[in-house]
């Protein structure tokens, strides 16, 4: 088959050099990439560097080559252009049409799936002329990933920093796998939990699970992917940040909670795919509890945590929420999960078979999409996404 075509944009910004990383992941996974630096990206990293990378010759003009019309046909050609790290005024001109030198007439040509990774100073990103081009695109159906937060240049610290090329470039191959040009979910705020809680018994340690987070960070790229405002709840991973969402770091399941409840406030769907401690130590020992010797420890008390599951989908923030659960579950497996779907009060749970060898840690998972509609989907085994872009096939359709 022929390899994907990649139009890869580099606009002018520090974070120019980043794109190299981006373009070579790109080549080493068999894409046929085209690079369009603007000239102001010329100035930080230099055409032999993208031609040496690329394997292609770099276009800069439209004066060049003209009898080959560049500025027409490196955008009609593609089946993918992605602009990392997009300027406020890469935005500004994507946004307005403007087409004043290769790459922003690539914009205009271009049929395919288009994606942006802006990179700029917080106070840039925050402006009110920004956000506006950046709702702008999407509403056209571009991709618009949220910037990291992070190291600026010079001393400078927040949101604008470039997302990690890794991920952008995740984000990018799942746009390019699904092969439609209209994101099904631009416009819709999605939360997701992800991880596992962990419930101190005392300074050093805790009460808690196998989980990776790996399952639900699938579900937030590929939700990025799709075109959603991404609020990832992350519960004790290690894992990268995913690029296009927003982390929020919690520890415990009261943590969870209150993460969730902030963040489901204004959300279209939340996916809780956190595994939530169902208990936690009664009390908490401020200094180590120390072994005596000849004596047993003291029985662990436990108590309840908050059902963030059953709350959310019994106090929904807004008419028409979409809330899907997560059951792992190690034995009558479907019948265990039946049950709780119709405990918990959700739309949709996700149910599968766990165990130390099982799901846990792995790049793989198997389940069954239970519906409150009494519908029933198995996801045969294979990568998390496939099983992520499935939930969401099926939350598209609730949100209508």
């Amino acid at each position: 088959m022929d390899k994907p075509r990649v139009v890869l944009g580099v606009s002018g910004g520090i974070a120019a050099y980043k794109a190299c990383e981006l373009l070579r992941r790109f080549t080493e996974s068999g894409h046929d990439v085209r690079v369009v630096p603007t000239a102001s990206a010329l100035r930080f990293v230099g055409a032999a560097t993208f031609s040496a990378l690329s394997g292609n010759p770099v276009a800069t003009e439209v004066w060049d080559s003209v009898h080959e019309v560049p500025h027409v046909r490196i955008g009609q050609h593609a089946d993918l252009v992605v602009v990392a790290p997009a300027t406020a005024d890469m935005l500004a001109k994507a946004a307005h049409g403007l087409a004043d030198d290769l790459l922003t007439n690539t914009l205009l040509t271009a049929r395919c799936p288009v994606v942006f990774a802006p990179a700029m100073h917080t106070e840039m990103w925050e402006h009110p002329a920004t956000q506006e081009n950046v709702a702008t695109l999407r509403r056209r159906g571009a991709v618009v990933v949220e910037p990291a937060v992070g190291r600026l240049t010079g001393v400078d610290t927040g949101k604008g920093r470039l997302p990690d090329p890794g991920e952008i470039f995740e984000v990018c191959r799942r746009v390019l796998a699904r092969g439609v040009r209209e994101p099904d979910l631009r416009g819709r705020h999605v939360v997701v939990s992800a991880g596992g809680t962990r419930e101190p018994l005392d300074p050093v340690r805790f009460l808690g699970n196998r989980s990776s987070g790996k399952q639900g960070y699938a579900l937030a790229r590929t939700a990025a992917a799709r075109g959603a405002r991404v609020t990832l709840i992350a519960a004790n991973t290690h894992l990268p940040d995913p690029a296009g969402v927003d982390l929020v770091r919690v520890g415990t399941a009261v943590q969870l909670r209150e993460a969730v409840l902030k963040a489901a406030a204004d959300a279209d769907a939340v996916v809780m795919a956190a595994a939530v401690a169902d208990f936690r130590p009664a009390a908490y020992a401020t200094g180590k509890i120390k072994k005596k010797d000849g004596q047993e420890p003291e029985p662990v008390v436990l108590v309840r945590n908050p059902d963030i599951l059953a709350e959310v989908s019994a106090e929904r923030a807004r008419a028409g929420q979409v809330i899907v659960g997560f059951a792992a579950e190690t034995d009558d497996v479907l019948a265990n999960g039946r049950a709780k779907l119709a405990r918990k009060g959700c739309d949709l749970l996700v149910v599968n078979e766990v165990g130390e060898r099982k799901t846990f840690g792995s790049e793989e998972n198997e389940a069954v999409v239970l519906g409150a509609d009494g519908s029933e989907n198995p996801v045969p085994h294979g990568p998390k996404e496939a099983l992520a872009d499935v939930v969401w096939d099926l939350v598209v359709d609730r949100l209508g």
